[in-house]
């Protein structure tokens, strides 16, 4: 990846022909025949899915996965963190490995489209590779993270960034992240073994579903990803006086949860008061001692925000936080804002893979969108180690983590093609 944008323009060009006679395009039919099957795992009675990582549905999801990757032609093994991960060989022994990837652990109660469109787009296109005789020559590699939804454990590890205490939380299953690595097939005594060093891999690419409607609303085939935003969270302590609520004046009261609804509205005026994409959200509250006859005397809640510049969510922080003193010399309560741990600073895709799906994008007659994410994603943590592109389509209305998720097997088909291409002129370019 150290040649010049110019250089990349002038490979797409070269490559061209070769696309347009090419006619290689996935099996869309396969492809959703096995988001159906993957559908199966987890399913209950009322139709829907739940496949959380660790349980018993992620367990055989991931054997079934296994199987269509070996059936592609790749070999696979499960490393320390659990993550799946299938190789091909390629044509030049020197060169570094094309990733490529995502997840199928799911929320409680999410869809059958989130991580699962990129996971098994990712094996469809080393199948159609496979059925069509042709060799790249990097090596090809597909990895199927685990726990995603979880806290991107598996990219996380990959990263080197999994740390101990990481491992101690656990999810609905009632698992920890150490718990689960074991069940998954994983070895909590050799992670270190897993972690990747920046230019171990060529480059890494994620097709995924937009989780939103921006592609939806304008209806626009695909998304070029400029970047996947950081994700940082606080705990917000706000502490009163507990008092009588019948016998306490009104201009007595040091009320908590009086200076929480403040605070609350002042995180959405200093997110609007500021131009951007950026985001600012409390998205928990918990009032205590939460009596009806009671005045609050403690409210803990969360505090979220999100964007592509730390510098911007820093300035963000430092003006609500300049908000919650406000509000503590007005009612007479106290604020400790202490950090969380969130999903990562923010990632930017790489320049020139980002002009390659567009250029992509276009020869194949698709329209489309330089658009950021706003959800965290394993990509965040590959852009970490290497040179690194997302791939968005369509999410029906803009929902996710729902049952209600959908993404049309056109939509996907079209994404697996973008990635089917982009990789082979990344394959040719290096």
């Amino acid at each position: 990846m150290k040649r010049h944008l110019l250089s990349w323009l002038i490979i797409s060009l070269l490559y061209s022909p070769l696309f347009a006679q090419s006619g290689l395009q996935v099996n869309q039919e396969r492809l959703e025949e096995q988001l159906k099957t993957l559908a199966t795992y987890g399913q209950r009675e009322d139709g829907t899915t739940n496949r959380v990582a660790f349980s018993e549905a992620d367990i055989k999801g991931r054997a079934y996965v296994m199987q269509l990757m070996r059936d592609a032609g790749l070999e696979v093994h499960i490393d320390a963190a659990a993550n799946i991960i299938g190789r091909k060989p390629g044509t030049e022994k020197k060169l570094k490995p094309l990733s490529t990837g995502s997840h199928i652990d799911m929320v409680p109660d999410g869809g059958n489209y989130d991580g699962i469109v990129g996971s098994l787009a990712a094996i469809e296109v080393v199948k159609t590779l496979q059925e069509n005789n042709i060799r790249t020559r990097h090596p090809l590699e597909v990895i199927i993270f685990s726990n995603e939804e979880g806290g991107v454990m598996g990219s996380r590890a990959l990263a080197g960034k999994l740390g101990k205490d990481a491992l101690k939380v656990r999810n609905s299953t009632g698992y920890s992240m150490a718990e689960g690595i074991q069940r998954l097939g994983g070895d909590t005594t050799r992670l270190g073994e897993v972690i990747r060093k920046k230019g171990d891999l060529a480059a890494f690419l994620e097709l995924h579903i937009e989780q939103g409607g921006i592609l939806d609303q304008n209806d626009e085939d695909i998304g070029v990803v400029e970047g996947i935003v950081g994700i940082k969270w606080w705990e917000v302590v706000i502490r009163g006086k507990a008092n009588h609520a019948g016998t306490t004046p009104m201009d007595q009261r040091a009320d908590a949860l009086l200076s929480a609804a403040h605070f609350i509205i002042a995180v959405n005026d200093v997110a609007l008061a500021n131009e951007g994409k950026h985001v600012c959200t409390v998205g928990r509250i918990v009032a205590k001692p939460g009596a009806p006859n009671v005045i609050p005397g403690e409210v803990i809640l969360s505090l979220e925000i999100r964007d592509l510049s730390m510098e911007k969510m820093d300035m963000l922080y430092g003006q609500i936080k300049d908000k919650a003193t406000d509000i503590e010399n007005k009612i007479g309560t106290t604020f400790t804002i202490s950090p969380i741990d969130g999903t990562g600073d923010p990632a930017l895709t790489d320049p020139e893979i980002r002009e390659l799906i567009r250029s992509t994008a276009t020869k194949l007659g698709l329209s489309h969108r330089h658009m950021q994410s706003g959800a965290g994603h394993d990509a965040q943590d590959m852009a970490l180690l290497a040179p690194t592109g997302m791939i968005f389509v369509p999410s029906k209305d803009g929902i996710s983590h729902s049952p209600a998720e959908y993404s049309s097997p056109e939509d996907i088909a079209n994404g697996a093609n973008v990635l089917l291409h982009t990789l082979l002129q990344l394959d040719q370019g290096q």
